[in-house]
């Protein structure tokens, strides 16, 4: 459906490029990484207005203003103005709907242009819970990286032979390469057969 000026009450300007423009403005933006993204732009389906995706990979909800403010969601961010500074989102020219540059991914068309808060968080937090794993309480401390994190994501639990086992945390960018040890895992499925169960 091409986009018609006169319908929607924003459209970009004119450009030949990615333009940044300031969120706060007409809309505020969402910020989804990937994974969380995808899943989230899926359960939305026809639901959602229009998206953007940049070159990196993160998806880009546009919301009412004000209407996202809130929120607390791993691996989400919410691009608004700031009481003393502004945020940009750089927005591709209507026309940029395919390719691996920033595009729309669901274009801006007059059925497609804010995607309504409430549904976006829902999706988003199902999104959140299906790819990291349930919300631990409080900031816990990455594995890897060994900085603590306000976005925690349980990467594993491993169990004592003969008291308290313990969790293993991680900030997101590291729970994706987390490789659970082969020799725990091993255990762990020894112990299960012993007790006369599978894993």
């Amino acid at each position: 459906m091409p986009t018609n000026p006169q319908v929607l009450p924003w459209t970009p300007p004119p450009a030949v490029d990615v333009e940044a423009l300031p969120a706060g403005k007409w809309w505020d933006a969402v910020r989804a990484a990937p994974p969380v993204g995808e899943r989230a732009l899926d359960l939305l389906g026809d639901e959602n207005g229009a998206v953007i995706q940049d070159k990196h990979g993160p998806l880009y909800w546009l919301v009412a203003v004000g209407s996202a403010t809130s929120w607390h969601l791993r691996q989400v961010r919410v691009l608004t103005e700031l009481a003393d500074e502004k945020t940009y989102l750089g927005v591709p020219p209507v026309s940029w709907t395919e390719g691996p540059e920033t595009r729309w991914r669901v274009p801006l068309t007059a059925d497609h242009y804010l995607t309504d808060a409430g549904k976006l968080w829902g999706a988003l937090a199902e999104a959140d819970r299906a790819v990291l794993g349930p919300v631990p309480q409080g900031r816990q401390t990455c594995y890897r990286c060994e900085l603590p994190t306000g976005e925690p994501v349980i990467v594993d639990v491993q169990h004592g032979g003969s008291g308290a086992g313990r969790t293993i945390y991680a900030c997101p960018p590291h729970a994706r390469i987390y490789q659970r040890d082969p020799v725990a895992k091993a255990a762990a499925r020894r112990r299960a057969l012993d007790r006369g169960r599978s894993q």
